[in-house]
Parts: structure tokens; sequence; C-alpha cells
């Protein structure tokens, strides 16, 4: 009897185990359909945030031109933005044109940005180089910029 008791304890034991494994498999399966997709979300999320923010400092810069009569030089940077520049400081700067201080891009780098632009002559040019941090690229490496 007793033996009987322990090959049932030990099958129990063993189909459990093998309920587990199955589980996990599936769950695996499902983990390499799913990431793929769920990280292209995120991809595509933090080209999003570059675009925003992008548009969101030409606002600013827009309005700082309008209280000091230019744009911000290379040297002061975007940083002018968010604090008086120390290097010739503007006349007009009444105000921080910014909420908070200027962020880095979604890659935790800092956006590029160039007074007057090489591609806007007359004003600026903002960017960042998307993922790879490279110039040029495709999809998620694409640079994003304020004149496209």
């Amino acid at each position: 009897m007793a033996v009987v008791v322990a090959v049932r304890g030990m099958v129990a034991m063993l189909s459990m185990l093998v309920i587990v494994i199955v589980v996990i498999v599936v769950i695996a399966v499902l983990a390499t359909f799913v990431a793929p997709s769920l990280f292209r979300n995120v991809n595509d999320a933090r080209v999003a945030t570059a675009r925003a923010q992008i548009e969101s400092f030409g606002t600013a810069l827009d309005a700082y031109r309008l209280d000091n009569g230019r744009y911000p030089t290379t040297t002061q940077g975007l940083a002018a933005l968010w604090q008086k520049p120390v290097i010739d400081p503007p006349s007009g700067w009444t105000e921080p044109y910014l909420r908070k201080p200027v962020p880095s891009d979604p890659w935790g780098r800092a956006y590029l940005y160039v007074a007057p632009g090489k591609m806007n002559p007359a004003s600026y040019d903002l960017l960042t180089y998307g993922a790879d941090g490279q110039p040029g690229g495709q999809s998620d490496n694409a640079d994003i910029t304020s004149w496209k």
C-alpha cells in the first residue's frame, strides 16, 4: 500500500513538472513573436518623441528670436532657452522659453543645434542622429531634423 502511495506521489510530481515545462515553452514561444513588435513600438515612440521635442524647441526658438531679434548662437546653444546666456547675453531675454531644462534626445544624446544653420542659413539647424548616433541612416537610425 505504501508503495502504491509513493508511486502515485511520484506520478503526480512528474505530471506537475511536465505541465510547468509546457507552460514555460509556451511562454517562450509567445515571447519570440511578441518581443520584436514590442521593441518596434518602443523605437517608434522614441522617434515620435524626438520629432515632438524638436517641434517644441522650434516654437521656443521662435519666441526667443521675437524677444531678442535673433536666434541663440551655436555657442549659446539650446541652453539659452532655459537660462539667460552668459556669453554675449541678449538684452531682450525676458524669461525661460521652456518649462524645463533642455532634455537629451530619446537615445540619451544632446540635440545638435547650429545657428545660422547650414540647411537653414536664415535661421538654425536642429537635429538628432537617431538610434545609431551617426549621420544618415534609415528607419530608427534616420536623422530627425527641424527642416523635414
